[in-house]
């Protein structure tokens, strides 16, 4: 989108150009004032470049002047050599680089802000709305995949000191989780303590083999978090349903941990 408004506008700026310079060359009287109109085809050209191609539009524009005043009959040449074509350059090349650089300037705020805006605060990983639209596009592409879903194991992030060590815990996590995934794959904070990971495989239980691979590498590093996945479109067609499969074997996993963690009880009376 942006770049077609982009081309448009450069277009507009050389096509006005060109209308104004035959306009000033063939119409312009002293006094009427036809050059000022150069200010426009300047400021477009900034507007949708920055101060360099500012600056070399207001020398062009200069040039057009000049050689309108040349061509118009009306107009003796000599006005070309004096002081006010030289204000006039100074004036659009004033006009060209401010307006250059503000527009350059903005654009690099805006796209600043759609980063923060399409980041996670915290770890700088994609957030929940930029991995709903990745699955959007999974799903568009009508190919497997898998949704991987992680949560860390007994997460309270407390206060003071406390949610300090939280954060700390949760962007090492999220580091050492990306740097886990090969090029392709995609993983972003879908909550205080959830990842989610989009990776591909042919079938639930290659799903599941990954989800243990990246399971056991975060473990090696000290991480307790446990995934449940869901393959697509074995487990669902939708964003929805696979989020519902892979919170089920997440949920069931946990609990498969929990009891072959617990240790029996043993009364005195049975010990003894």
């Amino acid at each position: 989108m942006w770049d077609r408004l982009r081309y448009a506008l450069l277009i507009a700026a050389a096509l006005s150009g060109i209308a104004i310079f035959i306009g000033f060359a063939f119409y312009e009287q002293p006094g009427l004032g036809l050059g000022h109109f150069f200010y426009i085809s300047i400021i477009l050209a900034a507007l949708v470049t920055g101060p360099g191609i500012g600056a070399v539009a207001a020398v062009v524009a200069t040039a057009m002047f000049a050689i309108g005043v040349i061509v118009n009959p009306q107009i003796p040449p000599s006005e070309v050599l004096t002081t006010s074509t030289g204000i006039r350059f100074v004036t659009y090349l004033t006009v060209g680089v401010v307006t250059g650089y503000f527009a350059k300037r903005n654009r690099t705020l805006l796209a600043e802000l759609r980063l923060l805006a399409d980041r996670d605060a915290l770890t700088g990983l994609p957030n929940t709305r930029v991995f709903e639209r990745a699955i959007s596009e999974r799903l568009g592409r009508d190919q497997p995949f898998a949704l991987i879903v992680g949560g860390v194991d007994d997460f309270r992030p407390g206060s003071g000191a406390a949610a300090i060590d939280a954060d700390d815990m949760l962007r090492r996590l999220a580091s050492r989780l990306m740097y886990s995934l090969p090029p392709g794959d995609e993983v972003a904070r879908i909550g205080d303590d959830s990842f989610a990971v989009l990776t591909y495989a042919g079938s639930a239980p290659d799903a599941g083999k990954i989800a243990a691979h990246l399971q056991g590498l975060l473990a090696a590093d000290g991480f307790a978090i446990t995934f449940g996945w869901a393959a697509y479109p074995q487990d669902g067609s939708n964003a929805l349903s696979l989020y519902r499969a892979a919170d089920e074997r997440l949920y069931a996993r946990r609990v498969i941990h929990r009891q072959t963690t617990v240790v029996p009880f043993q009364s005195s009376a049975t010990s003894g």
